[in-house]
């Protein structure tokens, strides 16, 4: 079976995807609008990328200036790959950018899959961009979505049947073992593990852990957080404002076959974003395999991996008081925290493994071609 696949090659989901798709065998053609960040791969020789050689800085999610020359140029330059290449399916991650490349190139069978804000913002822009998402769902064979709620979102422009296909967990990697290293046992770590943008909520993580130190004056807190973006220096001067910089850990950028290892430092696990685009909470979930209690913000599809009360904790977004509370009552109770954690775990293998998410994708696959 040969894909060739539509999408971000520096995401780390689109990375997941190739890698699982190689172990089955199945030959990979990718084209992105980025140059692949080789430090993401451990095997980028096995994969065929093509590109159209853009800034990484031009992100077509929010990108204003990506002109009708380059989509143009996008378009020729995929149907040259499909006659190279011929491919037995085409596959676009992303319904605006990358799914409108796909639904230009006629080619069938055509997947498209929806991640978030192309289904959220996307289509709220103007008349336009509305048109252009069901234009692409309405070429497409198979759409798929990670969660419920963006499958719900994405039905208000499609009567097509939309299959759920979340980003599973890898349990054999995502689980609870000792670390050493940054933090001595005494230490409560707070924690998240998140791209530092500004849809993430994280300044708001801070604020709480300020009020957390005030409360708990005492206690050896800890507050880590691992991550690259745009808002690192913006939160690294509300850290110093407040305080807290002897406290607070910054990261930097970390490999994804180092993040359990990140996820074990952490005794408590925040995910505070403030945007509905959300959709899916890979990280939250990753948290949960690892056995720790979470604290989720109430939007998109974040309140979906948790059961509240059970495996975490929701809260409403941009509340810093909330935070604070769910913080409060699993420093107050060890033992729920843990209870908590552990049950997020046996969530996780019950309904969110990696091998689960493969198997449904390959049979999408199998569907098509067979």
């Amino acid at each position: 079976m040969k894909l060739l696949l539509l999408a971000d090659a520096n995401s780390i989901h689109t990375i997941r995807w190739l890698n699982a798709l190689n172990e089955y065998g199945a030959k990979i053609v990718l084209f992105s609008f980025y140059e692949p960040d080789h430090r993401l791969y451990n095997n980028s020789n096995k994969f065929e990328f093509f590109t159209l050689k853009l800034s990484p800085n031009l992100r077509m999610r929010n990108d204003k200036q990506f002109s009708k020359l380059n989509y143009l140029k996008a378009v020729n330059r995929v149907k040259k790959i499909i006659r190279e290449s011929r491919p037995d399916i085409l596959h676009a991650h992303y319904a605006s950018s990358y799914g409108l490349i796909g639904s230009l190139t006629k080619f069938h069978p055509f997947i498209l899959s929806v991640w978030g804000a192309d289904i959220f913002n996307f289509p709220e822009q103007s008349p336009l961009h509305k048109a252009i998402i069901k234009y692409n769902l309405s070429k497409a064979d198979r759409i798929l979505s990670t969660s419920v709620v963006m499958k719900s979102q994405t039905q208000k422009y499609t009567t097509k049947n939309i299959e759920v296909t979340p980003f599973g967990i890898d349990k054999n990697s995502f689980k609870a073992f000792k670390v050493n290293g940054i933090f001595s046992p005494k230490d409560i770590v707070i924690g998240t593990i998140k791209s530092l943008e500004q849809k993430y909520g994280i300044e708001f993580l801070v604020k709480a852990f300020h009020k957390i130190k005030n409360k708990y004056p005492d206690k050896s807190l800890k507050l880590l957080i691992v991550g690259i973006g745009s808002q690192e220096k913006y939160l690294k001067q509300l850290v110093n404002e407040l305080g807290l910089e002897k406290d607070t850990t910054f990261t930097g950028f970390i490999k994804h076959n180092e993040i359990p290892k990140y996820h074990n430092m952490i005794d408590i696990f925040v995910s505070a974003s403030i945007d509905d685009s959300e959709s899916f909470g890979v990280a939250i979930l990753e948290a949960s395999a690892c056995e720790k209690p979470v604290i989720v913000s109430n939007v998109g599809g974040l309140p979906e991996v948790v059961e509240n009360g059970k495996t975490g904790i929701v809260v409403e977004p941009k509340s810093t008081s909330e935070i604070f509370e769910a913080i409060s009552k699993l420093i107050d109770n060890p033992e729920l925290a843990q209870k908590m954690g552990a049950n997020g775990r046996m969530r996780v293998l019950e309904k969110y493994t990696w091998d689960y998410s493969v198997e449904k994708m390959i049979s999408v696959y199998k569907s098509l071609v067979i």
